[in-house]
């Protein structure tokens, strides 16, 4: 059988309450084996099975997990082209000239998650605590490096107000994901790295120290590691993203997408690997995922500006 493309008449003429038709691909800004593509590859086989059709996932790295995003800008909206949006979206119109507006042309679809963060070291690392990485940095100043998925990601602007809290100056490392940024440092090439809970495999090996972590709370699998606010500093931070589509989608075709992923939530497979990386379930219904979009651009725009990383 031949593959009709994107640009057939008769799927243009589609009706969406014969949706879907044929496979649904989302796109992942981040590597393959990263606490964003294990849960999103679980939740895709389990819409799928509900959808009663494939749902692929295209994992396309770099930019702080915002590539996705970018190309649904020229997607057709039909339900068969969608996206993970990370918190690095928001960011997109202070950090870069672009032309369109994450809070107003994308179709959120549904919020899903959050990460659990953190600072992790070389096990073998002097740095057993946040005061003895705070401590190394001002007898070191400019030379301990760390590690994150990107340049402007969350990672990399938490530990920027970290810096200036403290007063030290840090060698930021840029990778394109979370398996290449910790992949980097269990090899020795960074002294730290500032990641998402795909840490845990590696600090349960004995091959990574968790020294600081970043939610409102410590987590249960490491309930001696304090949290930065027990630190002193006020900061939580958990990134919440979920799954949108280009602007204008059929509200018929956003809903059965929307029905499909919030019914995969609730499945004991999700869970399971929600709890793989520390990480809870953060549904958040379609209006009141576009409203988070508008409030973290507000709050992302604040940041940026009082790090001096703003271009506008």
């Amino acid at each position: 059988m031949a593959v009709i493309g994107f640009s057939s008449p008769s799927l243009a003429q589609e009706k969406p309450e014969a949706y879907p038709s044929r496979p649904i691909r989302v796109m992942i800004g981040f590597a393959p084996g990263g606490s964003t593509d294990a849960p999103m590859r679980v939740l895709a086989e389990k819409a799928g099975a509900i959808l009663k059709q494939p749902v692929v996932i295209e994992n396309k790295p770099g930019a702080g997990g915002v590539i996705p995003t970018q190309t649904l800008q020229a997607a057709v909206p039909d339900g068969y082209t969608l996206a993970i949006a990370p918190a690095g979206v928001y960011r997109l119109p202070y950090t870069h000239a672009i032309k369109w507006d994450p809070s107003k042309d994308l179709t959120y679809v549904i919020g899903l998650t959050g990460y659990a963060f953190g600072i992790v070291v070389p096990a073998d690392s002097e740095i057993k605590s946040l005061n003895d990485f705070v401590a190394y940095a001002k007898a070191n100043p400019g030379k301990l490096t760390y590690s994150t998925p990107g340049i402007a990601t969350t990672n990399h602007l938490t530990m920027e107000q970290v810096s200036r809290h403290y007063g030290i100056k840090l060698n930021h490392i840029p990778y394109k994901g979370s398996a290449e940024s910790l992949q980097a440092i269990v090899a020795g090439q960074v002294d730290s790295a500032a990641e998402t809970s795909a840490f845990v495999p590696y600090v349960d090996a004995g091959k990574l120290r968790l020294i600081a972590v970043w939610g409102s709370k410590r987590m249960s699998r490491y309930p001696n590691v304090p949290t930065l606010k027990e630190s002193g500093l006020d900061i939580v931070q958990t990134s919440p993203w979920g799954l949108v589509g280009p602007r204008g989608m059929d509200p018929v075709i956003a809903a059965r997408l929307h029905d499909a992923f919030k019914q995969a939530m609730g499945t004991k497979e999700f869970k399971d690997v929600l709890a793989r990386f520390d990480m809870e379930a953060d549904y958040k219904a379609p209006k009141d995922y576009q409203a988070f979009a508008v409030e973290s651009m507000k709050r992302e725009k604040e940041i940026l500006e009082v790090l001096g990383l703003s271009q506008k």
